[in-house]
């Protein structure tokens, strides 16, 4: 097993900045601004061989009746009791703080092995930077700088010492991205923690709880996914602060990354055009796709029959991706509701033969030729695949720069239903047969 090490500590002591060091990737969202980080943030590491889970936290506050700070707070202790180790990150700028003491006696009673890290003392000697941390009682204080990577190598190596590798890891195989979308306050969060049958992100009744893509794998029916929560997606007119343009930048990059995407509607309010623009985000992308319609319990028939009416008129141009009315909160419809993205899934990687794509492809010209364009109709002659996630399929012939859009749709939804490709977004692209005498004179 991978040791889990938690990084803890106040606001903005640049936990996140030592997150994505120790990660070797940009997860976390860093900005100087304290409160960015509110739910646990996952990550994977190696040094020297030995690999590891590193988890970032929210910022350890003392204790109010603000509930979203009180659920930050959970979420840490929730982590540090999880953890094999724990970095306690101080500011050796700031100085020792009363709540860096406060949060030492809550670390020192949950007996995990504590490594104490003053962080930000570039340019400072090291010895004078960390002095007033010893009262802490948490052993000898370790100066770094997250910022520019000085000293988290060694960190790192101290840390991962005290845990043995005897067998060399596997890599690990790569699980399915479900990443989970909508606008903010419409259950994404709820969703994520009904899946994973804990209390894994925050849930707070307001908009913009959730600020990261907070990733999370998880094992279900014996298959391992990842599961992504993201920020809600607002109007861009509405995006104001930088904070909230890293965090509709990261729902974005999850989406791009994502086998499958969830997009979650508030079944209690109208679709909206921006619903219709998330989705639109997806179907660039090319991602499969899964639509979740919550908080469906408690609606009448005829509020039901409104909502799916307006939903086939705002988004029919994602008729390929199954529609499931779900209750998060309650677990209504949840379970046919992740049948269908491992069904999505399948059908994103699914691989097609040649000769079946060909004889799929006479079929559906038998069915209904393509018009003509002028005095010339064009000529499909055979199909193969060209690519997975999304499925391409790459029809050859003559004159297919003359085929309507309309007809496009009509090739796409055919072999959607006769491979089964239902939440896959299939791509059908054309190449033009090359004529070895056009250009030549007659008689030459």
């Amino acid at each position: 097993m991978k040791p889990t090490i938690v990084i803890v500590g106040r606001p903005n002591v640049g936990k996140s900045t030592l997150f994505n060091r120790l990660t070797q990737r940009r997860d976390a969202i860093v900005a100087n601004a304290p409160g960015l980080t509110r739910d646990r943030h996952y990550g994977h590491g190696r040094i020297g061989g030995k690999p590891y889970v590193i988890v970032d936290t929210g910022g350890l506050e003392p204790i109010t009746d603000d509930g979203m700070l009180q659920a930050m707070a959970q979420q840490t202790l929730q982590a540090v009791a999880e953890a094999d180790a724990v970095i306690f990150m101080v500011d050796g700028r700031h100085g020792l703080t009363p709540q860096d003491r406060t949060i030492a006696d809550q670390l020192r009673s949950g007996g995990k092995r504590i490594w104490l890290v003053v962080n930000k003392t570039e340019g400072m000697e090291r010895a004078m930077a960390s002095a007033e941390f010893h009262e802490l009682g948490l052993g000898e204080p370790l100066a770094i700088s997250a910022a520019h990577g000085e000293g988290v190598g060694d960190l790192a190596a101290l840390v991962l010492a005290d845990f043995s590798v005897t067998v060399e890891e596997k890599e690990q195989a790569r699980h399915p991205r479900v990443a989970i979308v909508g606008r903010p306050n419409v259950g994404k969060s709820t969703l994520v923690n009904r899946l994973l049958g804990e209390e894994r992100v925050i849930v707070f009744d307001e908009p913009g709880t959730t600020r990261d893509a907070i990733e999370t794998e998880f094992e279900r029916c014996g298959r391992r996914y990842i599961l992504v929560d993201t920020a809600g997606l607002r109007r861009r007119g509405r995006v104001a602060e930088t904070v909230e343009k890293f965090s509709v930048i990261k729902t974005l990059q999850a989406i791009e990354q994502a086998d499958v995407v969830i997009l979650v509607l508030d079944a209690r309010e109208r679709v909206t055009d921006q619903d219709a623009h998330i989705a639109g985000y997806v179907v660039e992308a090319g991602r499969a796709l899964v639509v979740a319609v919550n908080k469906w319990d408690g609606l009448d028939a005829p509020q039901r029959a409104w909502v799916k009416q307006t939903l086939a008129r705002t988004l029919n141009f994602i008729e390929f991706a199954p529609v499931h009315f779900i209750s998060a909160l309650s677990g209504t419809g949840v379970r046919p509701l992740f049948d269908a993205v491992e069904a999505a899934y399948q059908a994103a990687h699914a691989r097609l033969s040649t000769p079946k794509l060909t004889r799929a492809l006479m079929a559906a010209v038998a069915r209904q030729e393509p018009p003509r364009a002028g005095v010339f109709r064009p000529k499909l002659r055979y199909a193969h695949q060209g690519g997975i996630n999304p499925p391409r399929i790459v029809i050859h012939g003559s004159g297919l720069d003359r085929i309507s859009p309309g007809y496009r749709r009509y090739l796409e939804r055919f072999f959607r239903d006769a491979f089964k490709l239902k939440g896959a977004c299939l791509r059908v692209e054309f190449r033009q047969g090359t004529n070895p005498y056009g250009g030549k004179r007659a008689g030459r």
